[in-house]
This record gives structure tokens, C-alpha cells and sequence, in this order.
């Protein structure tokens, strides 16, 4: 079982920065996508950013390329999002997630396995 913690949300204005953290224990990341998800009220989860194992590939939905970046540390087991020009369209809570399978670049919410409890972020007009 992973353990997925994620912290750094919080209340920003347009035009705004946060850096979000994902923090694993308790299973291993070795060859496994990570991916970042976002779900405001009301709505389905969505896609937000993916990274493989190796950081060589990355995936961002299309509203938050050139915006965000995805980014991870193998050796300390933790996942970031880097997020500017924050608009009031991003505010939804930020989940993390680890992929089902290794190895493989996965978009879709049912190919994650393990999540964390997520962390609220609120862009302002």
C-alpha cells in the first residue's frame, strides 16, 4: 500500500503561484507514472499533468500547458506541480496519484491506483 500526502494548496489570485507536493511512504514509486488530478464542485475528476518514472515524459491537459509543471524526486519519493498564472478556472481540490501498472504513461483516473486525500486550491478574480 502507498500513502499519498499533498500539501501547498491554497487561496492565490489570478495571475497567482502555488507549488503543490505529493509525498509517498509506505510502498514503492519504482517505475510507476505519477499524475496529478484535479476535481472541482460538481464535477468529475480530471487530468491534470502526468510523469514517468524516468521524468523523460510528461503529459498536461491542454488548459495548463505552458503553465504547469510536473516534476518528481525518485531518491526523496515525492511528486510536484508547479502552478503559474493561475486562473479562477483552476480552482477545483488537487489529487495525487499513483499509476495501476508500471511503465506505462496514463491519463485516465481508472489507471490510477492509489490517491491521496487532496488539497484545496481557490484562484480569485
Amino acid at each position: 500500500q502507498v500513502q499519498l500526502v499533498e500539501s501547498g494548496g491554497g487561496l492565490v489570485q489570478t495571475g497567482g503561484s502555488l507549488r503543490l507536493s505529493c509525498a509517498a511512504s509506505g510502498g514503492t514509486l519504482s517505475r510507476y507514472t505519477m499524475g496529478w488530478f484535479r476535481q472541482a464542485p460538481g464535477k468529475e475528476r480530471i487530468f491534470v499533468a502526468a510523469i514517468t518514472w524516468s521524468g523523460l515524459i510528461t503529459r498536461y491537459r491542454d488548459s495548463v500547458k505552458g503553465r504547469f509543471t510536473i516534476s518528481r524526486d525518485n531518491a526523496k519519493m515525492t511528486v510536484t506541480l508547479q502552478m503559474n498564472s493561475l486562473e479562477p478556472l483552476d480552482t477545483a481540490v488537487y489529487y495525487c496519484a499513483r499509476a495501476r501498472i508500471r511503465d506505462y504513461m496514463y491519463t485516465e483516473p481508472l489507471d490510477y491506483e492509489f490517491w491521496g486525500q487532496g488539497t484545496q486550491v481557490t484562484v480569485s478574480s
